[in-house]
């Protein structure tokens, strides 16, 4: 991460969530430890932006916040798959591949709308130096988390239960 533009770190991870769906699709890959990584990214990447980007994206007029809203219905989607995902334990099985893909479904249709929408929105309307006061804070906000080992099973579904309330 060497940008500090909230736009461009928001877009790294997601090219880095990519690489890891390649690795735990390939059947010959260490795919547990690609989906441990990818579970700390995700929840660390998700908290993150709503901590600190979604609000202050929502008090800009030319960014619409029916889309930050509907960003944040989608995490809690893409964190019910990655919860189903880790809970299957043989990553060989047919069913984990299964819900590998529903995981990849509900990530990249995400991802896509959030960077044809949101972060094209902060590209347009907030300033350069705004943008990167954003990246400093959702940086610091993302290393919390992983700090506090965010992927881990137990904490996942305590995440979704809690979301589910």
């Amino acid at each position: 991460m060497s940008s500090t533009d909230v736009v461009a770190l928001i877009l790294e991870d997601h090219r880095r969530m990519e690489d890891l769906f390649r690795t735990m699709r390939n059947a010959q890959a260490d795919r547990s430890a690609a989906l441990g990584e990818f579970a700390q990214l995700l929840i660390a990447h998700s908290s993150a932006e709503e901590d600190e980007v979604y609000p202050a994206l929502r008090r800009y007029k030319n960014v619409d916040g029916d889309d930050v809203d509907h960003s944040v219905h989608e995490h809690r989607e893409a964190n019910e798959a990655l919860l189903a995902l880790l809970e299957v334990e043989d990553t060989g099985s047919e069913e984990w591949d299964e819900r590998l893909e529903d995981l990849v479904t509900a990530v990249n249709h995400h991802a896509d709308e959030e960077e044809r929408t949101l972060l094209n929105d902060a590209r347009e309307n907030v300033t350069a130096d705004r943008r990167s006061q954003l990246g400093q804070a959702f940086r610091t906000a993302r290393a919390k988390y992983l700090g506090d080992d965010c992927g881990d099973l137990g904490k996942v579904r305590e995440l979704v239960g809690a979301a589910g309330k």
